[in-house]
């Protein structure tokens, strides 16, 4: 079977890659950060290399047929730019890869609905631009969301209130890691170049708010607050705020301008997660 190297494995996203290739019986192995604390299932090789320092990925890609990248700034705190990680890390990526002789190269981008442009899509969108000019075949997933995302509006309501952008009439289907990360191992076998990918169930945000409430077994509270308001807010505070604050509130804006609905799959069901979450100590 092939061999697969996951960059960004230690990532949410990530180590759902790292289980469906495993769980397929390829050859798998995790690029990690020298400092990062790896724990990974048996049969899974760890690499370490810093994708932001291209020096540290010689001989990285010997022998390896493909590369999965989920590789990005979203969570982080480091004090790097989406330019240096989104774009530039995941570069140094490539360029080692086709040094290599790599087959393929996957990358998990977003999904994009309008016109609306954060930092973060855009640092992206460079580097979907060099990746489909490289001579290594690719594949472009763009998912429309995670739950892990959306994790936010539960943990609002559990705080007593859910603060909603607009008027939660915006429709989403977001999806889970696992359902993900079987998506993309699928597209790349099936030869894909580029993908959507969205969750079973689509839902407005107010649906989604009602069933954080619903899921806690508390009446809801909801404040909505015109997008207007918070581009105005984003303009002033952006200046000055650390990137890791203000990077996905910029991004939930632009998203947050139209539908996000993408072709459904997985089984795997917000209600469900909700109710994992409930069950869990609050943070």
């Amino acid at each position: 079977m092939a061999h697969v190297m996951i960059a960004g494995a230690t990532g949410y996203l990530g180590r759902y890659l790292v289980k469906a290739f495993l769980a397929r019986g390829y050859h798998v192995s995790a690029l990690v950060r020298p400092a990062s604390k790896a724990d990974f299932p048996d049969g899974v090789r760890v690499i370490y290399g810093e994708a932001t320092k291209p020096e540290t990925l010689y001989g990285v890609f010997d022998g390896v047929e493909l590369v999965v990248s989920s590789l990005g700034l979203t969570r982080q705190t480091d004090k790097l730019s989406y330019d240096d990680v989104d774009y530039q890390a995941n570069l140094n990526l490539l360029r080692a890869a086709e040094v290599a002789n790599v087959q393929k190269f996957a990358y998990v981008h977003v999904l994009t609905r309008t016109d609306a442009r954060s930092e973060l899509v855009q640092a992206k969108s460079r580097f979907v631009t060099a990746l489909q000019a490289s001579s290594i075949a690719s594949l472009v997933v763009r998912p429309g969301g995670y739950f892990v995302d959306i994790a936010e509006v539960f943990n609002m309501a559990r705080s007593g209130r859910v603060w909603m952008v607009g008027d939660g009439a915006l429709k989403i289907n977001p999806i889970h890691g696992a359902d993900l990360a079987k998506a993309i191992a699928d597209a790349v076998e099936a030869g894909e170049v580029d993908i959507e990918v969205g969750g079973p169930e689509i839902l407005s945000m107010d649906d989604v708010a009602k069933l954080a409430f619903a899921t806690l077994r508390t009446t809801p509270k909801i404040t909505y607050i015109p997008a207007w308001i918070l581009r105005v807010v984003l303009r002033v505070v952006k200046p000055f705020a650390p990137r890791h604050i203000w990077g996905p509130f910029e991004l939930f804006l632009a998203a947050a301008s139209s539908d996000m609905v993408a072709p459904p799959h997985g089984q795997r069901r917000l209600a469900d997660f909700f109710a994992e979450l409930a069950a869990q100590p609050s943070a």
